[in-house]
């Protein structure tokens, strides 16, 4: 039988794809590519880049009806994941994305429209579409664009998008025996390694015009335990705004070792108690609890519509956090935001007082308050809004060992996963993937179906002892408005004085 099938040429394959605005290949048809590795300079010096001319034609087009504001956003985006299951590597990806979204400004409205078809002619019809949200006779002027310079808190050296697909199948292959050998009862092991590269370009008719090449990697090593009839999983990830210079075969076996310790550690738990419990919270992974249950609460846009059970606090005595987009190579970190504003610290509360907000563009300006560098969007496909970058839990002064000696009936949470929460009335549901029962000061047998429940602003309240060692996670994710953002969060040990556990025990 004759194949009509024939390598091609990176360039041919990337003419063709680009066309459409989005490009993938999967194994084994990226076998037949005739190339290895992306050139050093695949998304560095994108297609479309657009000149300075370009994009002040656009931003007075966008203004043409009236607009308070207008704003250009490039993106240029190389995605590649690379799977492991059943002891052999499952699949691999590749994806190119670009395309152009254009804003517009006008009191509390938004006009948003987006092209993948980057002519201008194309590019013209977007701007005049996002235009339609206003209809004033007087014209603003927009300010000539003048480039940006921004600091760097990315920690890249070697792009991952340089490094051949062969190279990082040997992280997931030393993750899979080493995971495998690390006891009997480990029956399956499934590691991930994923990298974004992305380039933005942002200019508005503020004079803004900045540009940032963004990398985001993660390796991921998730196995499960079987004894039985009893089960249970772990996991281990490094996420973060870091260079392929991070991950080796190393970390790969540390990974794979601390997902098979909490796999084996989770396989004789017991039923957790249900009632109400002092807790104590593991620094670094409890950290999506202050993320999830005040963080949100604390975005603009909740706070200016009085959707936020936090919207009236401002001032009030309630606990201690802040949201980081400057910490070096976190996965939240931001040079910039999707709006040009440089990344900065905010704290958000100080020593018992919340005297911050987290602000975008379009809420700073109707709330009269200073940018935060919080406005982020997932794609060029939508327009920014307010989120957290790098959220975590201020340090005390307390000795993590003293506070669980402090505990004579408790719960030690290890580490969090995924939950519910409602930012309206501050109500909360957590589950815990790896728990312990604390008694008399000493941490015990491992709990499972452990659920932690109540509301945000009262845990704040029942905060009683913080601990000197604060953690900041590498990375994970975070989803609101249907965008899915990098995000980091931290915390040192801390105690909460009481709290509803649901379990299965009484």
């Amino acid at each position: 039988m004759k194949s009509h099938l024939k390598p091609i040429t990176r360039r041919k394959f990337l003419k063709t794809g680009i066309a459409g605005g989005f490009i993938t290949a999967t194994l084994p048809l990226w076998k037949l590519f005739s190339f290895s590795a992306p050139p050093s300079d695949f998304y560095v010096n994108p297609a479309c880049n657009l000149s300075k001319e370009t994009l002040e034609k656009l931003i007075k087009i966008a203004l043409q009806r009236g607009g308070e504001f207008a704003e250009v956003y490039v993106e240029y985006t190389v995605s590649n994941n690379i799977s492991l299951e059943e002891d052999k590597i499952h699949g691999a990806l590749r994806g190119v994305d670009m395309g152009v979204g254009i804003r517009v400004l006008h009191g509390e409205k938004t006009g948003y429209a987006f092209s993948d078809d980057l002519t201008f002619d194309k590019l013209k019809q977007t701007a005049e579409v996002a235009s339609l949200i206003a209809s004033e006779k007087e014209v603003k002027n927009p300010v000539g664009l003048k480039s940006s310079k921004i600091s760097s808190y990315y920690q890249v050296k070697v792009s991952p998008d340089s490094i051949v697909i062969q190279n990082k199948a040997k992280l997931l292959l030393k993750a899979n025996s080493v995971g495998r050998e690390y006891d009997k009862r480990i029956n399956q092991v499934n590691v991930i390694f994923s990298d974004t590269n992305k380039k933005i370009i942002i200019a508005n008719s503020d004079g803004i015009w900045v540009e940032d090449v963004q990398t985001l990697t993660n390796l991921h090593v998730n196995v499960n335990a079987i004894e039985d009839d009893k089960k249970s999983r772990g996991e281990a990830y490094k996420q973060g705004t870091l260079g392929y210079e991070h991950y080796d075969l190393k970390l790969a076996e540390e990974l794979a070792k601390d997902a098979g310790r909490m796999a084996i550690a989770m396989l004789p738990a017991e039923d957790a108690p249900a009632g109400e419990y002092p807790i104590v919270l593991a620094k670094g992974d409890c950290g999506v609890f202050f993320h999830e249950a005040i963080g949100h609460s604390l975005e603009s846009d909740g706070i200016r519509k009085k959707t936020s059970c936090f919207w009236d606090k401002k001032g009030e005595m309630i606990a201690s956090l802040a949201d980081d987009g400057t910490v070096p190579g976190a996965g939240g970190s931001i040079n910039v935001d999707d709006e040009g504003t440089p990344g900065q610290k905010t704290v958000l509360i100080d020593k018992g007082k919340c005297i911050n907000f987290l602000y975008d563009r379009l809420n700073a300006k109707l709330m009269n308050a200073k940018l935060t560098g919080n406005g982020r969007r997932a794609s060029y496909q939508h327009y920014p809004i307010p989120r957290m970058t790098n959220t975590y839990l201020m340090a005390g002064e307390d000795d993590p060992e003293e506070i669980v000696k402090s505990v004579k009936k408790g719960i030690y949470v290890a580490l969090i996963g995924g939950g519910s929460v409602s930012p309206t009335t501050g109500r909360f549901g957590f589950s815990v993937p790896e728990g312990y029962l604390i008694e008399d000061g000493k941490i015990t047998n491992p709990l499972k179906g452990i659920r932690l429940m109540g509301n945000g602003p009262e845990v704040l309240e029942n905060i009683v002892t913080i601990g000197h060692d604060l953690e900041i996670l590498p990375g994970t994710s975070c989803m609101k408005s249907r965008q899915i953002m990098p995000i980091s969060c931290g915390n040192p040990t801390l105690k909460v004085s009481k709290i509803t556990i649901g379990g299965a025990k009484v």
